[in-house]
């Protein structure tokens, strides 16, 4: 039975530039068929500064954000988990199943549960478990249940190793994301805040380069200049059909069957 799932995409994932990292040339391809897209975060990225205190810094971050989000003309939530400190708690559960709800999103996007960063990987679990029930009545919020579970997908960071630096399981498919690679460097130019931040942390001068060099290297695996990867969470509890992968059917390589 083919189902048509509610063209909102919505994705949540863990800071401030993670979207524009991991996953934005996919949400400016499924924009250009139409989808609606929605940013949210699950911190404010608070930590993420240099030279400025947590509230400052979540100040600057949140309208890097904004100015991101706005390239795809996508609105941008914040939930109010602190960057560094974040648990699974009930409260975080309810705000993204009230999240999914209000923007009706019918497809998620967030990391992948053995992600590098423990940030992303709380992330994944607080989205997969609020996902799962974001159809049931009986949930504790106020907004109306989706009308079905949402389709949901993990995207890759840096490298496809597990936090050890173990081989993760292979891609289900790759998204050739080069006819758009103009606007993901447009969305990562605005988080200026990251460029020192990472110099400090990481040694690393070329932050926006580095992580179009990932899309790179998974470009070179694809066959095409550049790329992303994406697992279809695919779980008891989770909708099986594959409607991103047919709606980016000419830009993708080695679809999961």
């Amino acid at each position: 039975m083919t189902r048509e799932f509610n063209k909102v995409v919505l994705s949540i994932n863990a800071h401030p530039d993670d979207a524009e990292a991991w996953n934005a040339g996919v949400l400016k391809l499924l924009k250009d068929k139409g989808y609606k897209i929605v940013i949210a975060t699950m911190t404010g990225g608070d930590l993420g500064g240099c030279n400025m205190d947590m509230k400052e810094t979540a100040r600057v971050r949140y309208e890097e954000a904004k100015k991101a989000a706005a390239v795809l003309d996508a609105g941008y939530y914040t939930l109010g988990g602190v960057d560094g400190f974040l648990y699974d708690t009930r409260e975080l559960r309810l705000k993204v199943i009230s999240l999914i709800r209000q923007v009706r999103a019918g497809v998620i996007f967030t990391h992948l549960p053995y992600d590098y960063h423990s940030d992303h990987r709380t992330t994944a679990n607080i989205v997969e478990a609020a996902a799962m029930v974001s159809s049931l009545d009986t949930v504790p919020v106020t907004e109306k249940s989706v009308g079905i579970t949402p389709l949901l997908y993990h995207s890759s960071p840096f490298t496809l190793s597990d936090p050890l630096g173990s081989q993760i399981p292979a891609p289900h498919f790759y998204v050739d994301v080069t006819s758009v690679i103009e606007t993901k460097k447009k969305m990562l130019g605005y988080h200026i805040s990251q460029i020192d931040l990472m110099k400090h942390m990481h040694k690393m001068d070329d932050f926006f380069g580095f992580v179009l060099e990932g899309n790179k290297n998974y470009g070179r695996m694809a066959g095409v200049d550049y790329a992303e990867v994406y697992w279809q969470h695919l779980g008891g509890g989770f909708q099986r059909d594959q409607q991103i992968q047919n709606d980016l059917s000419e830009f993708l390589i080695n679809k999961l069957s």
